[in-house]
């Protein structure tokens, strides 16, 4: 991770290949493109990677996200339940639909605590969305019992975690609907683009008509195409879906360098008795995109993070400070700072979220180290970071 860092010939030759034809977005313009359909291709080649009877393509992982609440009904007042360990995409998300985030602790997975969601729910709630961080899984057995229980749908964002797998089904597939980014920093890019993937049918031809204003997509005239209900702009281009389709071929690659650098990091930090690292639930496999381990304190953390930047290891992160992917420094959500008006039912809720504390959330963010695995790394470069590592995390203790 990322996708970008192996850009080569076949990449070269899809995109050529758009620019050659001329035609840049997905639909239409039939006569012109001569059977060149980028995004149907990279759908198709998605569908066997994911396991998954149907994928809409769209514009990026936050649409993505939003496409596929609303596919299922979600909107206006319902409750979705999320992490508060994500990127700030999970929330905005959920409140371009007038819905209302409720965040809730995370367990030493980085993932959903199952208790915290069960004692979230309220008559309100619609939906728990599982946020699949860093390459690996929160526990999907117990989040789909309580889901199940409750008659909850469950959505999982497993925009960070392609290629990961839990009992033997591919992240994202896992749950009701599964949303994807393929955003430049991702294992596998299109520069900008995401995809919803799921078995349900319904669910499927939702998203597919939302996600293009509405169109229902029937025939070869676009503009003699009704529409069923309401929809909006969040169509990905052939170019980037041209890119995608280059990459997704490209996974297994991707995934075997992503493993084998984690583990020669992974290795030699085992040597540290005061270092333990992320739970990945039993059936589980990470896609070794990152490696995440806890330090005994926040103090040591803070000080191995420094200690990174003296050694020059870089693309590590203590997300306890960070503004992007936990809740403590939100302030624009726990302030309801929006350009538009929130409703009354959101604005009450973050209210009551400016006063929470995840004590259990902050005991794991606060310990943890979050590494990138490079793909561009040579197995020299990985076993000197190892060791610089180690050399810094030492000097923190």
């Amino acid at each position: 991770m990322p996708g970008f860092e192996r850009f080569g010939d076949l990449e070269r030759e899809e995109l050529q290949d758009v620019l050659d034809n001329g035609v840049l977005m997905r639909y239409g313009f039939d006569g012109m493109r001569n059977g060149h359909w980028k995004a149907k291709a990279l759908e198709n080649e998605l569908k066997k990677t994911l396991e998954s009877n149907y994928v809409q393509l769209v514009s990026n992982g936050t649409s993505a996200v939003s496409v596929a609440l609303a596919s299922a009904g979600v909107g206006a007042g319902d409750e979705v339940i999320m992490p508060t360990f994500t990127f700030v995409a999970s929330f905005e998300a959920i409140l371009l639909l007038g819905a209302i985030p409720i965040l809730v602790d995370i367990d030493a997975t980085l993932g959903l605590d199952a208790k915290a969601v069960e004692a979230a729910i309220t008559p309100k709630t619609k939906a728990v969305m599982v946020v699949q961080m860093c390459g690996s899984m929160a526990n999907m057995n117990a989040l789909l019992q309580v889901c199940n229980t409750h008659d909850l749908l469950l959505v999982e964002d497993a925009c960070q975690a392609i290629g990961g797998r839990y009992n033997n089904k591919p992240l994202g597939s896992i749950g009701d609907l599964g949303c994807f980014s393929f955003d430049f920093v991702k294992t596998v890019t299109c520069g900008e683009g995401g995809a919803i993937i799921t078995n349900n049918k319904e669910y499927y031809t939702n998203a597919d008509h939302f996600s293009d204003h509405g169109h229902d997509h029937i025939g070869s005239d676009r503009g003699a195409e009704s529409h069923p209900f309401l929809g909006y702009n969040f169509r990905i281009s052939e170019l980037h879906a041209a890119v995608g389709l280059a990459q997704i071929k490209r996974l297994p690659e991707f995934l075997e360098v992503q493993k084998k650098n984690y583990t020669i990091l992974r290795d030699a930090l085992s040597e540290i008795s005061e270092v333990t690292f992320r739970t990945v639930p039993e059936g589980g496999e990470e896609s070794y995109a990152f490696l995440n381990f806890f330090l005994p304190d926040l103090e040591t953390s803070r000080k191995t993070i420094v200690n990174f930047k003296d050694y020059g290891i870089d693309v590590c992160w203590n997300y306890y400070d960070n503004n992007w992917h936990y809740v403590r420094k939100w302030n624009h959500l726990k302030d309801a700072k929006s350009l538009f008006p929130l409703s009354k039912e959101i604005k009450d809720s973050l209210s009551l979220l400016s006063e929470k504390t995840f004590t259990q959330s902050d005991h794991y963010i606060g310990r943890n180290i979050s590494c990138l695995i490079k793909l561009s790394w040579t197995e020299e470069e990985v076993k000197l970071r190892a060791q610089k590592m180690k050399e810094a995390i030492l000097k923190a203790l």
